[in-house]
């Protein structure tokens, strides 16, 4: 029996009518884009099972490893931070949990490092985490920068595992390095350290050397709780730090990093500082009483929340550092700060300041930094929301600087109950871009609005 072909007209026909009723059936109909690598058909999982290698969906555990550490009755017994490290390292090695820190006070020689998958939570006033003195001492020999050794003056004061900063100026740019390291053997006084110097240390450059160091710190981590410790930095004893390398809590490269109930005090330096970490919540945190920022934002982090702090008595309360985008600062109190209250700056973008309350600052209540240097580096598309800017010392209780464009500043209440009235309650450079004022009170200034914008 002969068999029939279709001609190749008939196949186009064909063809060209299953095209056509796959397009209709779609038209009027929204398709949301899939996941690369997520097939279109996945629904959430009800029910996650622990799956090796699959970190993005795991059951809700009832029961985790809990390990406590405290002056006694406690798994590891202990008040200095060669116990409290060695109950963090157990939990991290077992894949993760809890470490509980009894009342008591703690001494470190050295920072506490927190890694991935941690929990550490202390009984809030009641455990207080604080650390040793600290003296620069000068260095007796040069170091060059593939060495792992220094040789110091007086090492009578340093022990083996001790944390400790060199800083020394870089013969080359005449800029100030800062070098972190620890102590790990000695000879005298010549002290090996756990890494390489990377940096020339040389007697020229009059280098010295200190027992200083973050009380906690987390580097290239993600999913870290820290919750109800007191922080003290001793201040008092202890030798200036840069908010850049250094603080009550230290944070570099990190993700998903919780920092609740935690009172920050009296650190030579920041309080509480992160650098390029995504997705930080610092929430109903104390930081007080530093030389430096109670709160540092630091640079590249992207969506941080802050939100019902105590920010006090520091040089500044609340400083947004470089990059810092789609964060959130909301209900937060920002009291007595020697120069700013809030500080926002170099491609600062995309971040909104709503709900806060803003007093006694010594110079600026918010202040819009000019970061110069670049062409576009200024704070786009910023919104001050129904804050209260409250009595700015001699200053200015808003001060718009810079480049920026498409700032909103709507229903914040600016107040100055000091006589007589001499501040400025918002000032607007003459190179502000596109700006919205809307609904403020502004009472009891000499100057309400200054905008020095030449009229278009």
């Amino acid at each position: 029996m002969k068999r029939h072909m279709p001609d190749r007209r008939q196949i186009l026909q064909a063809t060209l009518g299953m095209l056509s009723t796959g397009l209709a059936s779609t038209i009027g109909r929204t398709q949301e884009p899939t996941p690369r690598g997520v097939p279109s058909s996945q629904s959430p999982v009800g029910e996650p099972r622990a799956t090796d290698g699959d970190s993005r969906s795991q059951p809700d555990w009832e029961e985790q490893l809990t390990l406590t550490v405290g002056p006694a009755k406690a798994d590891i017994v202990g008040t200095d931070d060669k116990a409290l490290q060695a109950a963090i390292d157990s939990v991290a090695r077992l894949g993760g949990g809890t470490v509980r820190i009894q009342p008591g006070l703690y001494t470190l020689r050295n920072t506490l490092h927190i890694p991935s998958r941690l929990r550490l939570l202390g009984s809030g006033a009641e455990t207080v985490i604080t650390k040793i003195a600290s003296e620069p001492v000068a260095l007796a020999a040069d170091s060059d920068w593939y060495d792992q050794e220094i040789t110091l003056k007086n090492a009578e004061s340093f022990r083996i595992g001790d944390g400790v900063v060199l800083v020394v100026k870089n013969t080359n740019t005449g800029e100030i390095d800062v070098i972190k390291r620890t102590i790990v053997a000695r000879s005298g006084r010549r002290l090996k350290l756990n890494e390489g110097l990377r940096k020339n240390v040389w007697l020229s450059a009059s280098p010295t050397c200190a027992a200083q160091f973050p009380l906690l710190t987390s580097e290239r981590t993600g999913d870290v709780t820290i919750e109800q410790l007191t922080l003290d930095g001793d201040r008092e004893h202890n030798v200036p730090l840069n908010g850049n390398h250094s603080g009550c809590v230290f944070l570099q490269d990190c993700s998903r990093v919780t920092l609740r109930q935690i009172e920050a005090r009296n650190y030579n330096g920041d309080g509480i500082s992160f650098q390029v970490c995504h997705d930080v919540l610092v929430e109903n945190c104390h930081s007080h009483d530093h030389a430096g920022l109670c709160l540092h934002p630091g640079s590249g982090s992207q969506r941080p929340v802050i939100r019902g702090c105590r920010l006090e008595r520091s040089a500044i309360g609340l400083f947004w550092c470089w990059g810092v985008r789609f964060g959130i600062a909301e209900g937060n109190r920002i009291s007595d700060n020697s120069n700013c209250g809030i500080s926002i700056g170099h491609n600062d973008t995309d971040n909104v300041m709503r709900d806060n309350e803003i007093t006694g600052s010594g110079r600026v209540g918010i202040l819009f930094r000019d970061d110069k240097g670049g062409r576009d580096f200024w704070p786009h598309r910023t919104t001050i929301d129904r804050n209260r800017v409250i009595n700015t010392g001699d200053g200015i209780a808003i001060d718009i600087q810079g480049r920026p464009q498409d700032v909103r500043i709507v229903g914040n209440e600016l107040r100055q109950t000091l006589a007589p009235p001499k501040n400025t309650g918002i000032r607007i450079g003459a190179e502000v871009g596109r700006i919205e004022l809307a609904n403020n009170i502004i009472d009891g200034f000499a100057i309400p609005i200054d905008d020095r914008r030449q009229p278009q």
